[in-house]
């Protein structure tokens, strides 16, 4: 039996995944999430799961920084992204941060299942018309990916709250603890980030954002 993650914010979408994963793999066990933060608590609860689908864009993450995340915290789990990005370079850009697999959120329900089919099978997929081009990531974006995959999960949280321009009394409202503990954590972050402040730290999560130019010269599809 294997169990699936879904994180994806669009209702619609995720049971097209779900309709689509179930024809791939019939009697796997689906679990779903529409945010972030959800889905790292889908994680924890099932950390020996078989396969995550995940958008890049959701509540509680900034382009590639929740995939680069969990391939750093969770090397073992398969990862497809879906994206409403049709750009090979986004696509390959997810690749060269981890995943498995690049659906573009047009893609066929037969492509869906075929990406799920050869993930599963230990295997890489990308639409025909993106395959191509460097999967090499610059040196700024590679780094920083490393460092964003060394946080701890509610580090993670914090991170991307500072990139929002959340004011530390904002961040303690919403995760439900002190000021104290933000600043524990703001000061955990520049020093895995190798930043000095507040600042530096929004501009560190700006490498992951899905719109950076981060192949100059390469080959378009």
């Amino acid at each position: 039996m294997s169990d699936v993650l879904i994180a994806d914010d669009h209702p619609l979408f995720r049971d097209a995944l779900q309709r689509a994963v179930l024809t791939a793999v019939p009697g796997a066990t689906v679990h779903t999430a529409d945010s972030v933060p959800a889905l790292f608590a889908l994680i924890e609860s099932l950390p020996e799961a078989d396969l995550l689908l995940m958008d890049l864009h959701m509540p509680g993450a900034r382009g590639y920084s929740a995939l680069a995340h969990i391939r750093g915290q969770y090397p073992g789990l398969p990862t497809i992204v879906v994206s409403g990005h049709e750009e090979g370079q986004i696509a390959r850009r997810a690749l060269a941060h981890g995943a498995s697999a690049y659906i573009p959120k047009s893609a066929a329900v037969e492509q869906i299942v075929e990406a799920v089919r050869t993930v599963l099978d230990g295997d890489v997929w990308l639409p025909h018309q993106l395959v191509g081009g460097t999967l090499e990531l610059r040196a700024d974006e590679a780094e920083v990916a490393a460092r964003v995959a060394s946080l701890t999960p509610q580090q993670f949280r914090v991170l991307n709250m500072i990139a929002e321009g959340l004011l530390n009394k904002q961040i303690a409202y919403d995760l439900g603890v002190s000021e104290a503990t933000v600043k524990a954590h703001m000061t955990a972050i520049m020093r895995k980030l190798g930043v000095s402040n507040r600042t530096q730290v929004a501009l560190a999560a700006s490498h992951l954002d899905v719109e950076k130019e981060a192949f100059p010269g390469a080959a378009e599809i």
